[in-house]
């Protein structure tokens, strides 16, 4: 959940930030450009009041006096040292745009464009405050242009082409000292976000891992306390108490299961002794107390495998380190002298010399799952044919995979397999409860372990007894 709640958080912080930073960008580049604006207007409003002089001295006198007048040469001068100190063309046009003074002194009035638009704008009496905003991507130039008023009449215009590297810079230089914030304010929410989200999931993280330990059938296993959300917290507790709740009507469902299979058995024992006593008194050839004593027999075995499930179920497991291929070893030789009177030929193939396989079960749990699953395998397996026992292993778990070569069962069947009391409609007739592979799935179920069931090529079902090689984390 970790996976898809951090992206999530992730996403929607930067977005906030940008949602933030973009704007407050785009404001830095305006404050800047709106400082270099401020300044070249103080400098055309200068210029204009120098120039102003000169062309109320045109009035009086020809072009050629005021061309070499004082003033002017004044005004020339100021825009030349203009020019040369900060790198600005300045220049005062009359409205037919012809040039009074400029820097350099080659410079003219372009036929179009953004200096003209200013010079345009400044002879209707407007000055050009507002100039498009230049960005750093932008290599342009920006233009500011100032009327020359007198008696009412604009006369002339001064005009300022200012070059924008260093306005440029400035606004770069501003975006990556916001960027960096930004990134500084992303790298703190991101760890907030990981312990926000660690904070939100340990809970459910805990009550994931033990709900799968009841689902596997470690019905002892609960919630601890843990930080969280308060929703969280309460539903630990609710959920430790519907275990509680379970736990206690599956001892009483495994108790009674227990207690009436006891009950049964003497009275049971008792009717199959009277009933071998009263065989012995009917004449010779009868067989209808034969066939009572086999339905007794049959359900004498029936009410053990019940006790025997029950046991299972509610007996703890006690975890340590085990010999899979010693054990399966010895399970293996023990039912051999069954499977010889079967004529089915035992196989047993293990790992080669030297390889150890250990794996972390219950010792009783596991070689008495194990039983049941060679009992079942002898039991189908029919005369001349074997069943083989194989230990493998890899960096996660032991197997003890059981193949034989009986029937075997279809595809819609297997699914089935370990249910209680549940067999196939062609097997019938084979003696059993249908108890055998439930026992063994509580079993290694109780021990932390799994049991699987497939194919076995050409013909049979293959079971697989599975333990794990690392010691189980027991939640508390």
């Amino acid at each position: 959940m970790r996976t898809r709640l951090l992206p999530l958080l992730i996403v929607l912080m930067a977005g906030v930030l940008l949602a933030l930073g973009i704007p407050l960008a785009a404001s830095l580049a305006a404050a800047q450009q709106q400082r270099v604006v401020v300044d070249r207007i103080d400098d055309t409003t200068r210029f204009a009041a120098l120039a102003q002089f000169v062309t109320a001295r045109d009035e009086q006198k020809s072009l050629v006096d005021s061309v070499d007048g004082e003033r002017l040469h004044t005004l020339r001068t100021e825009l030349a040292r203009y020019e040369q100190l900060y790198g600005i063309s300045a220049g005062v046009f009359y409205r037919d745009s012809t040039a009074m003074a400029t820097a350099p002194k080659s410079w003219q009035l372009p036929a179009e464009g953004e200096l003209y638009d200013a010079y345009e704008s400044a002879l209707l009496g407007r000055r050009a405050h507002h100039p498009a905003q230049v960005w750093p991507w932008q290599h342009r130039r920006l233009a500011i242009a100032s009327p020359i008023v007198r008696d009412g009449d604009v006369v002339a215009v001064v005009v300022t082409d200012s070059p924008t590297g260093a306005l440029r810079s400035r606004i770069l230089h501003g975006w990556m000292l916001l960027a960096a914030g930004e990134l500084a304010a992303m790298v703190i929410a991101v760890l907030c976000a990981v312990r926000l989200t660690g904070w939100v999931l340990l809970p459910v993280a805990t009550l994931d891992r033990v709900t799968h330990d009841i689902a596997t059938g470690r019905m002892k296993s609960r919630v601890g306390p843990a930080g969280g959300p308060p929703e969280l917290r309460r539903l630990i507790r609710s959920f430790n108490e519907m275990a509680d709740n379970v736990e206690a009507v599956l001892d009483q469902q495994r108790a009674f299961v227990a207690d009436a299979s006891h009950q049964l058995r003497n009275p049971l024992s008792a009717l199959l002794l009277r009933i071998e006593l009263l065989g012995l008194e009917l004449p010779e050839g009868h067989t209808e107390a034969e066939s009572v004593k086999e339905e007794g027999l049959r359900l004498a075995q029936v009410l053990d495998d019940l006790l025997g499930l029950a046991v299972a179920e509610s007996s703890g497991s006690h975890l340590v380190a085990v010999d899979i291929v010693a054990m399966a070893r010895t399970r293996t030789a023990a039912w051999r002298p069954v499977a010889d009177r079967a004529g089915v030929v035992m196989d047993f193939g293990a790992p080669p010399v030297g390889s150890a396989v250990t794996g972390w079960a219950d010792p009783v749990a596991l070689s008495s799952a194990l039983d049941a699953v060679l009992d079942n395998a002898i039991k189908f397996t029919p005369a001349g044919s074997a069943v083989t026992v194989v230990v493998a292993a890899d960096s996660d778990s032991a197997r003890v995979v059981v193949a034989d070569s009986g029937p075997g069962l279809a595809d819609d069947e297997l699914p089935r397999i370990g249910d209680r009391f549940w067999r196939s409609a062609r097997h019938q007739n084979v003696q059993g409860s249908g108890l055998g592979l439930s026992i063994a799935r509580a079993l290694l179920t109780q021990s932390g372990g799994a049991i699987g069931y497939g194919h076995h090529d050409p013909c049979g079902l293959e079971v697989t007894l599975t333990v794990p090689r690392t010691a189980p984390v027991v939640a508390t």
